[in-house]
């Protein structure tokens, strides 16, 4: 007996599912190239962001005739140098510099190391009063800073430190912001586990903060550091209160003596400006490399 085979029809044969080509940069450990609407939109900011800058230093470079001109100028003259070393020499920024980086250096790591430390307390520590504490200290970010110059003022003329720089120092020593962005960061970046494990080990609460908190809180600690930095290096309102610009200023006390009379120099105002914001922009070329990695290694961490 034969047994005849009939061949199934074509529709009945499943067929292998098609793989999708996927390009190159969507595979599995490929990098994502950017597409030119991406540079073009980065290019944007970028000069967007970089417009001030080069504008203020266009300015210094002429004088206030061509600067007063329409439609005005769009290119570096021939004096900016010269403008520079005028602004030096009559603001006497090199005393101004020295004064201000004396500020923003006390201030930034008192801010970082205080803020550290209550920032931990808030985040790990359970202590009575804690939420009613931290409430006031976040109520105080939204006091007005004008709220406080008249008390501060007084109580700099009850200590003599007119024109002294501790006058400046002392009301920047502590943030609300440091203390509250701290937190934020060690309750996420800092597991109980380590600390359970460090107060088995015997531990104090000190030990812990100096071998345990520091440690994983270093990535902030430098943001906060240069947030800080930034921040008291341009503040102008209370400097240029209790400071003058013969005694001990500081940058912007000084600045702010440039250009007087009857018509002010502008462009002599544009160059002490100028000299004002480079050391920002060299501080941040050298640690803005560190600073990101730094945010980038806490967010793994996290």
């Amino acid at each position: 007996m034969t047994t005849t085979l009939t061949k199934p029809p074509a529709d009945a044969v499943p067929k292998p599912p098609k793989r999708s080509r996927r390009p190159k940069s969507a595979r599995a450990g490929g990098q994502l190239h950017a597409g030119p609407i991406a540079y073009v939109i980065l290019a944007l900011f970028t000069i967007g962001s970089l417009f001030p800058l080069v504008w203020t230093a266009i300015a210094a470079s002429r004088d206030n005739q061509r600067l007063a001109e329409s439609p005005p100028p769009f290119w570096f003259g021939s004096g900016l140098f010269d403008k520079l070393e005028i602004a030096w020499k009559d603001a006497n920024l090199g005393e101004a510099f020295l004064n201000t980086t004396l500020v923003a250096g006390i201030s930034s790591l008192t801010i970082v190391f205080l803020s550290t430390i209550a920032g931990f307390a808030f985040a790990k520590l359970r202590f009575r009063g804690r939420g009613a504490m931290l409430l006031i200290v976040i109520g105080t970010m939204m006091v007005p800073p004008q709220l406080s110059i008249i008390p501060l003022y007084m109580m700099v003329a009850k200590l003599d430190w007119s024109d002294q720089l501790q006058a400046v120092i002392l009301p920047s020593l502590v943030s609300a912001f440091g203390v509250f962005f701290m937190r934020q960061y060690l309750i996420q970046a800092l597991p109980d586990e380590i600390i359970e494990a460090a107060r088995v080990d015997g531990a104090s609460s000190w030990r812990v903060v100096w071998h345990i908190v520091f440690p994983v809180a270093r990535p902030a600690m430098a943001v906060l550091g240069m947030l800080m930095f930034v921040q008291t290096w341009n503040d102008f309102m209370w400097p240029f209160l209790v400071l003058t610009q013969n005694g001990n200023p500081t940058v912007q006390v000084a600045v702010a003596g440039l250009g007087r009379g009857f018509t002010p120099d502008q462009s002599l105002i544009m160059a002490g400006a100028l000299l004002g914001t480079l050391p920002l922009l060299l501080v941040f070329a050298i640690f803005g490399k560190q600073i990101v990695g730094g945010i980038m290694q806490g967010a793994v961490k996290g």
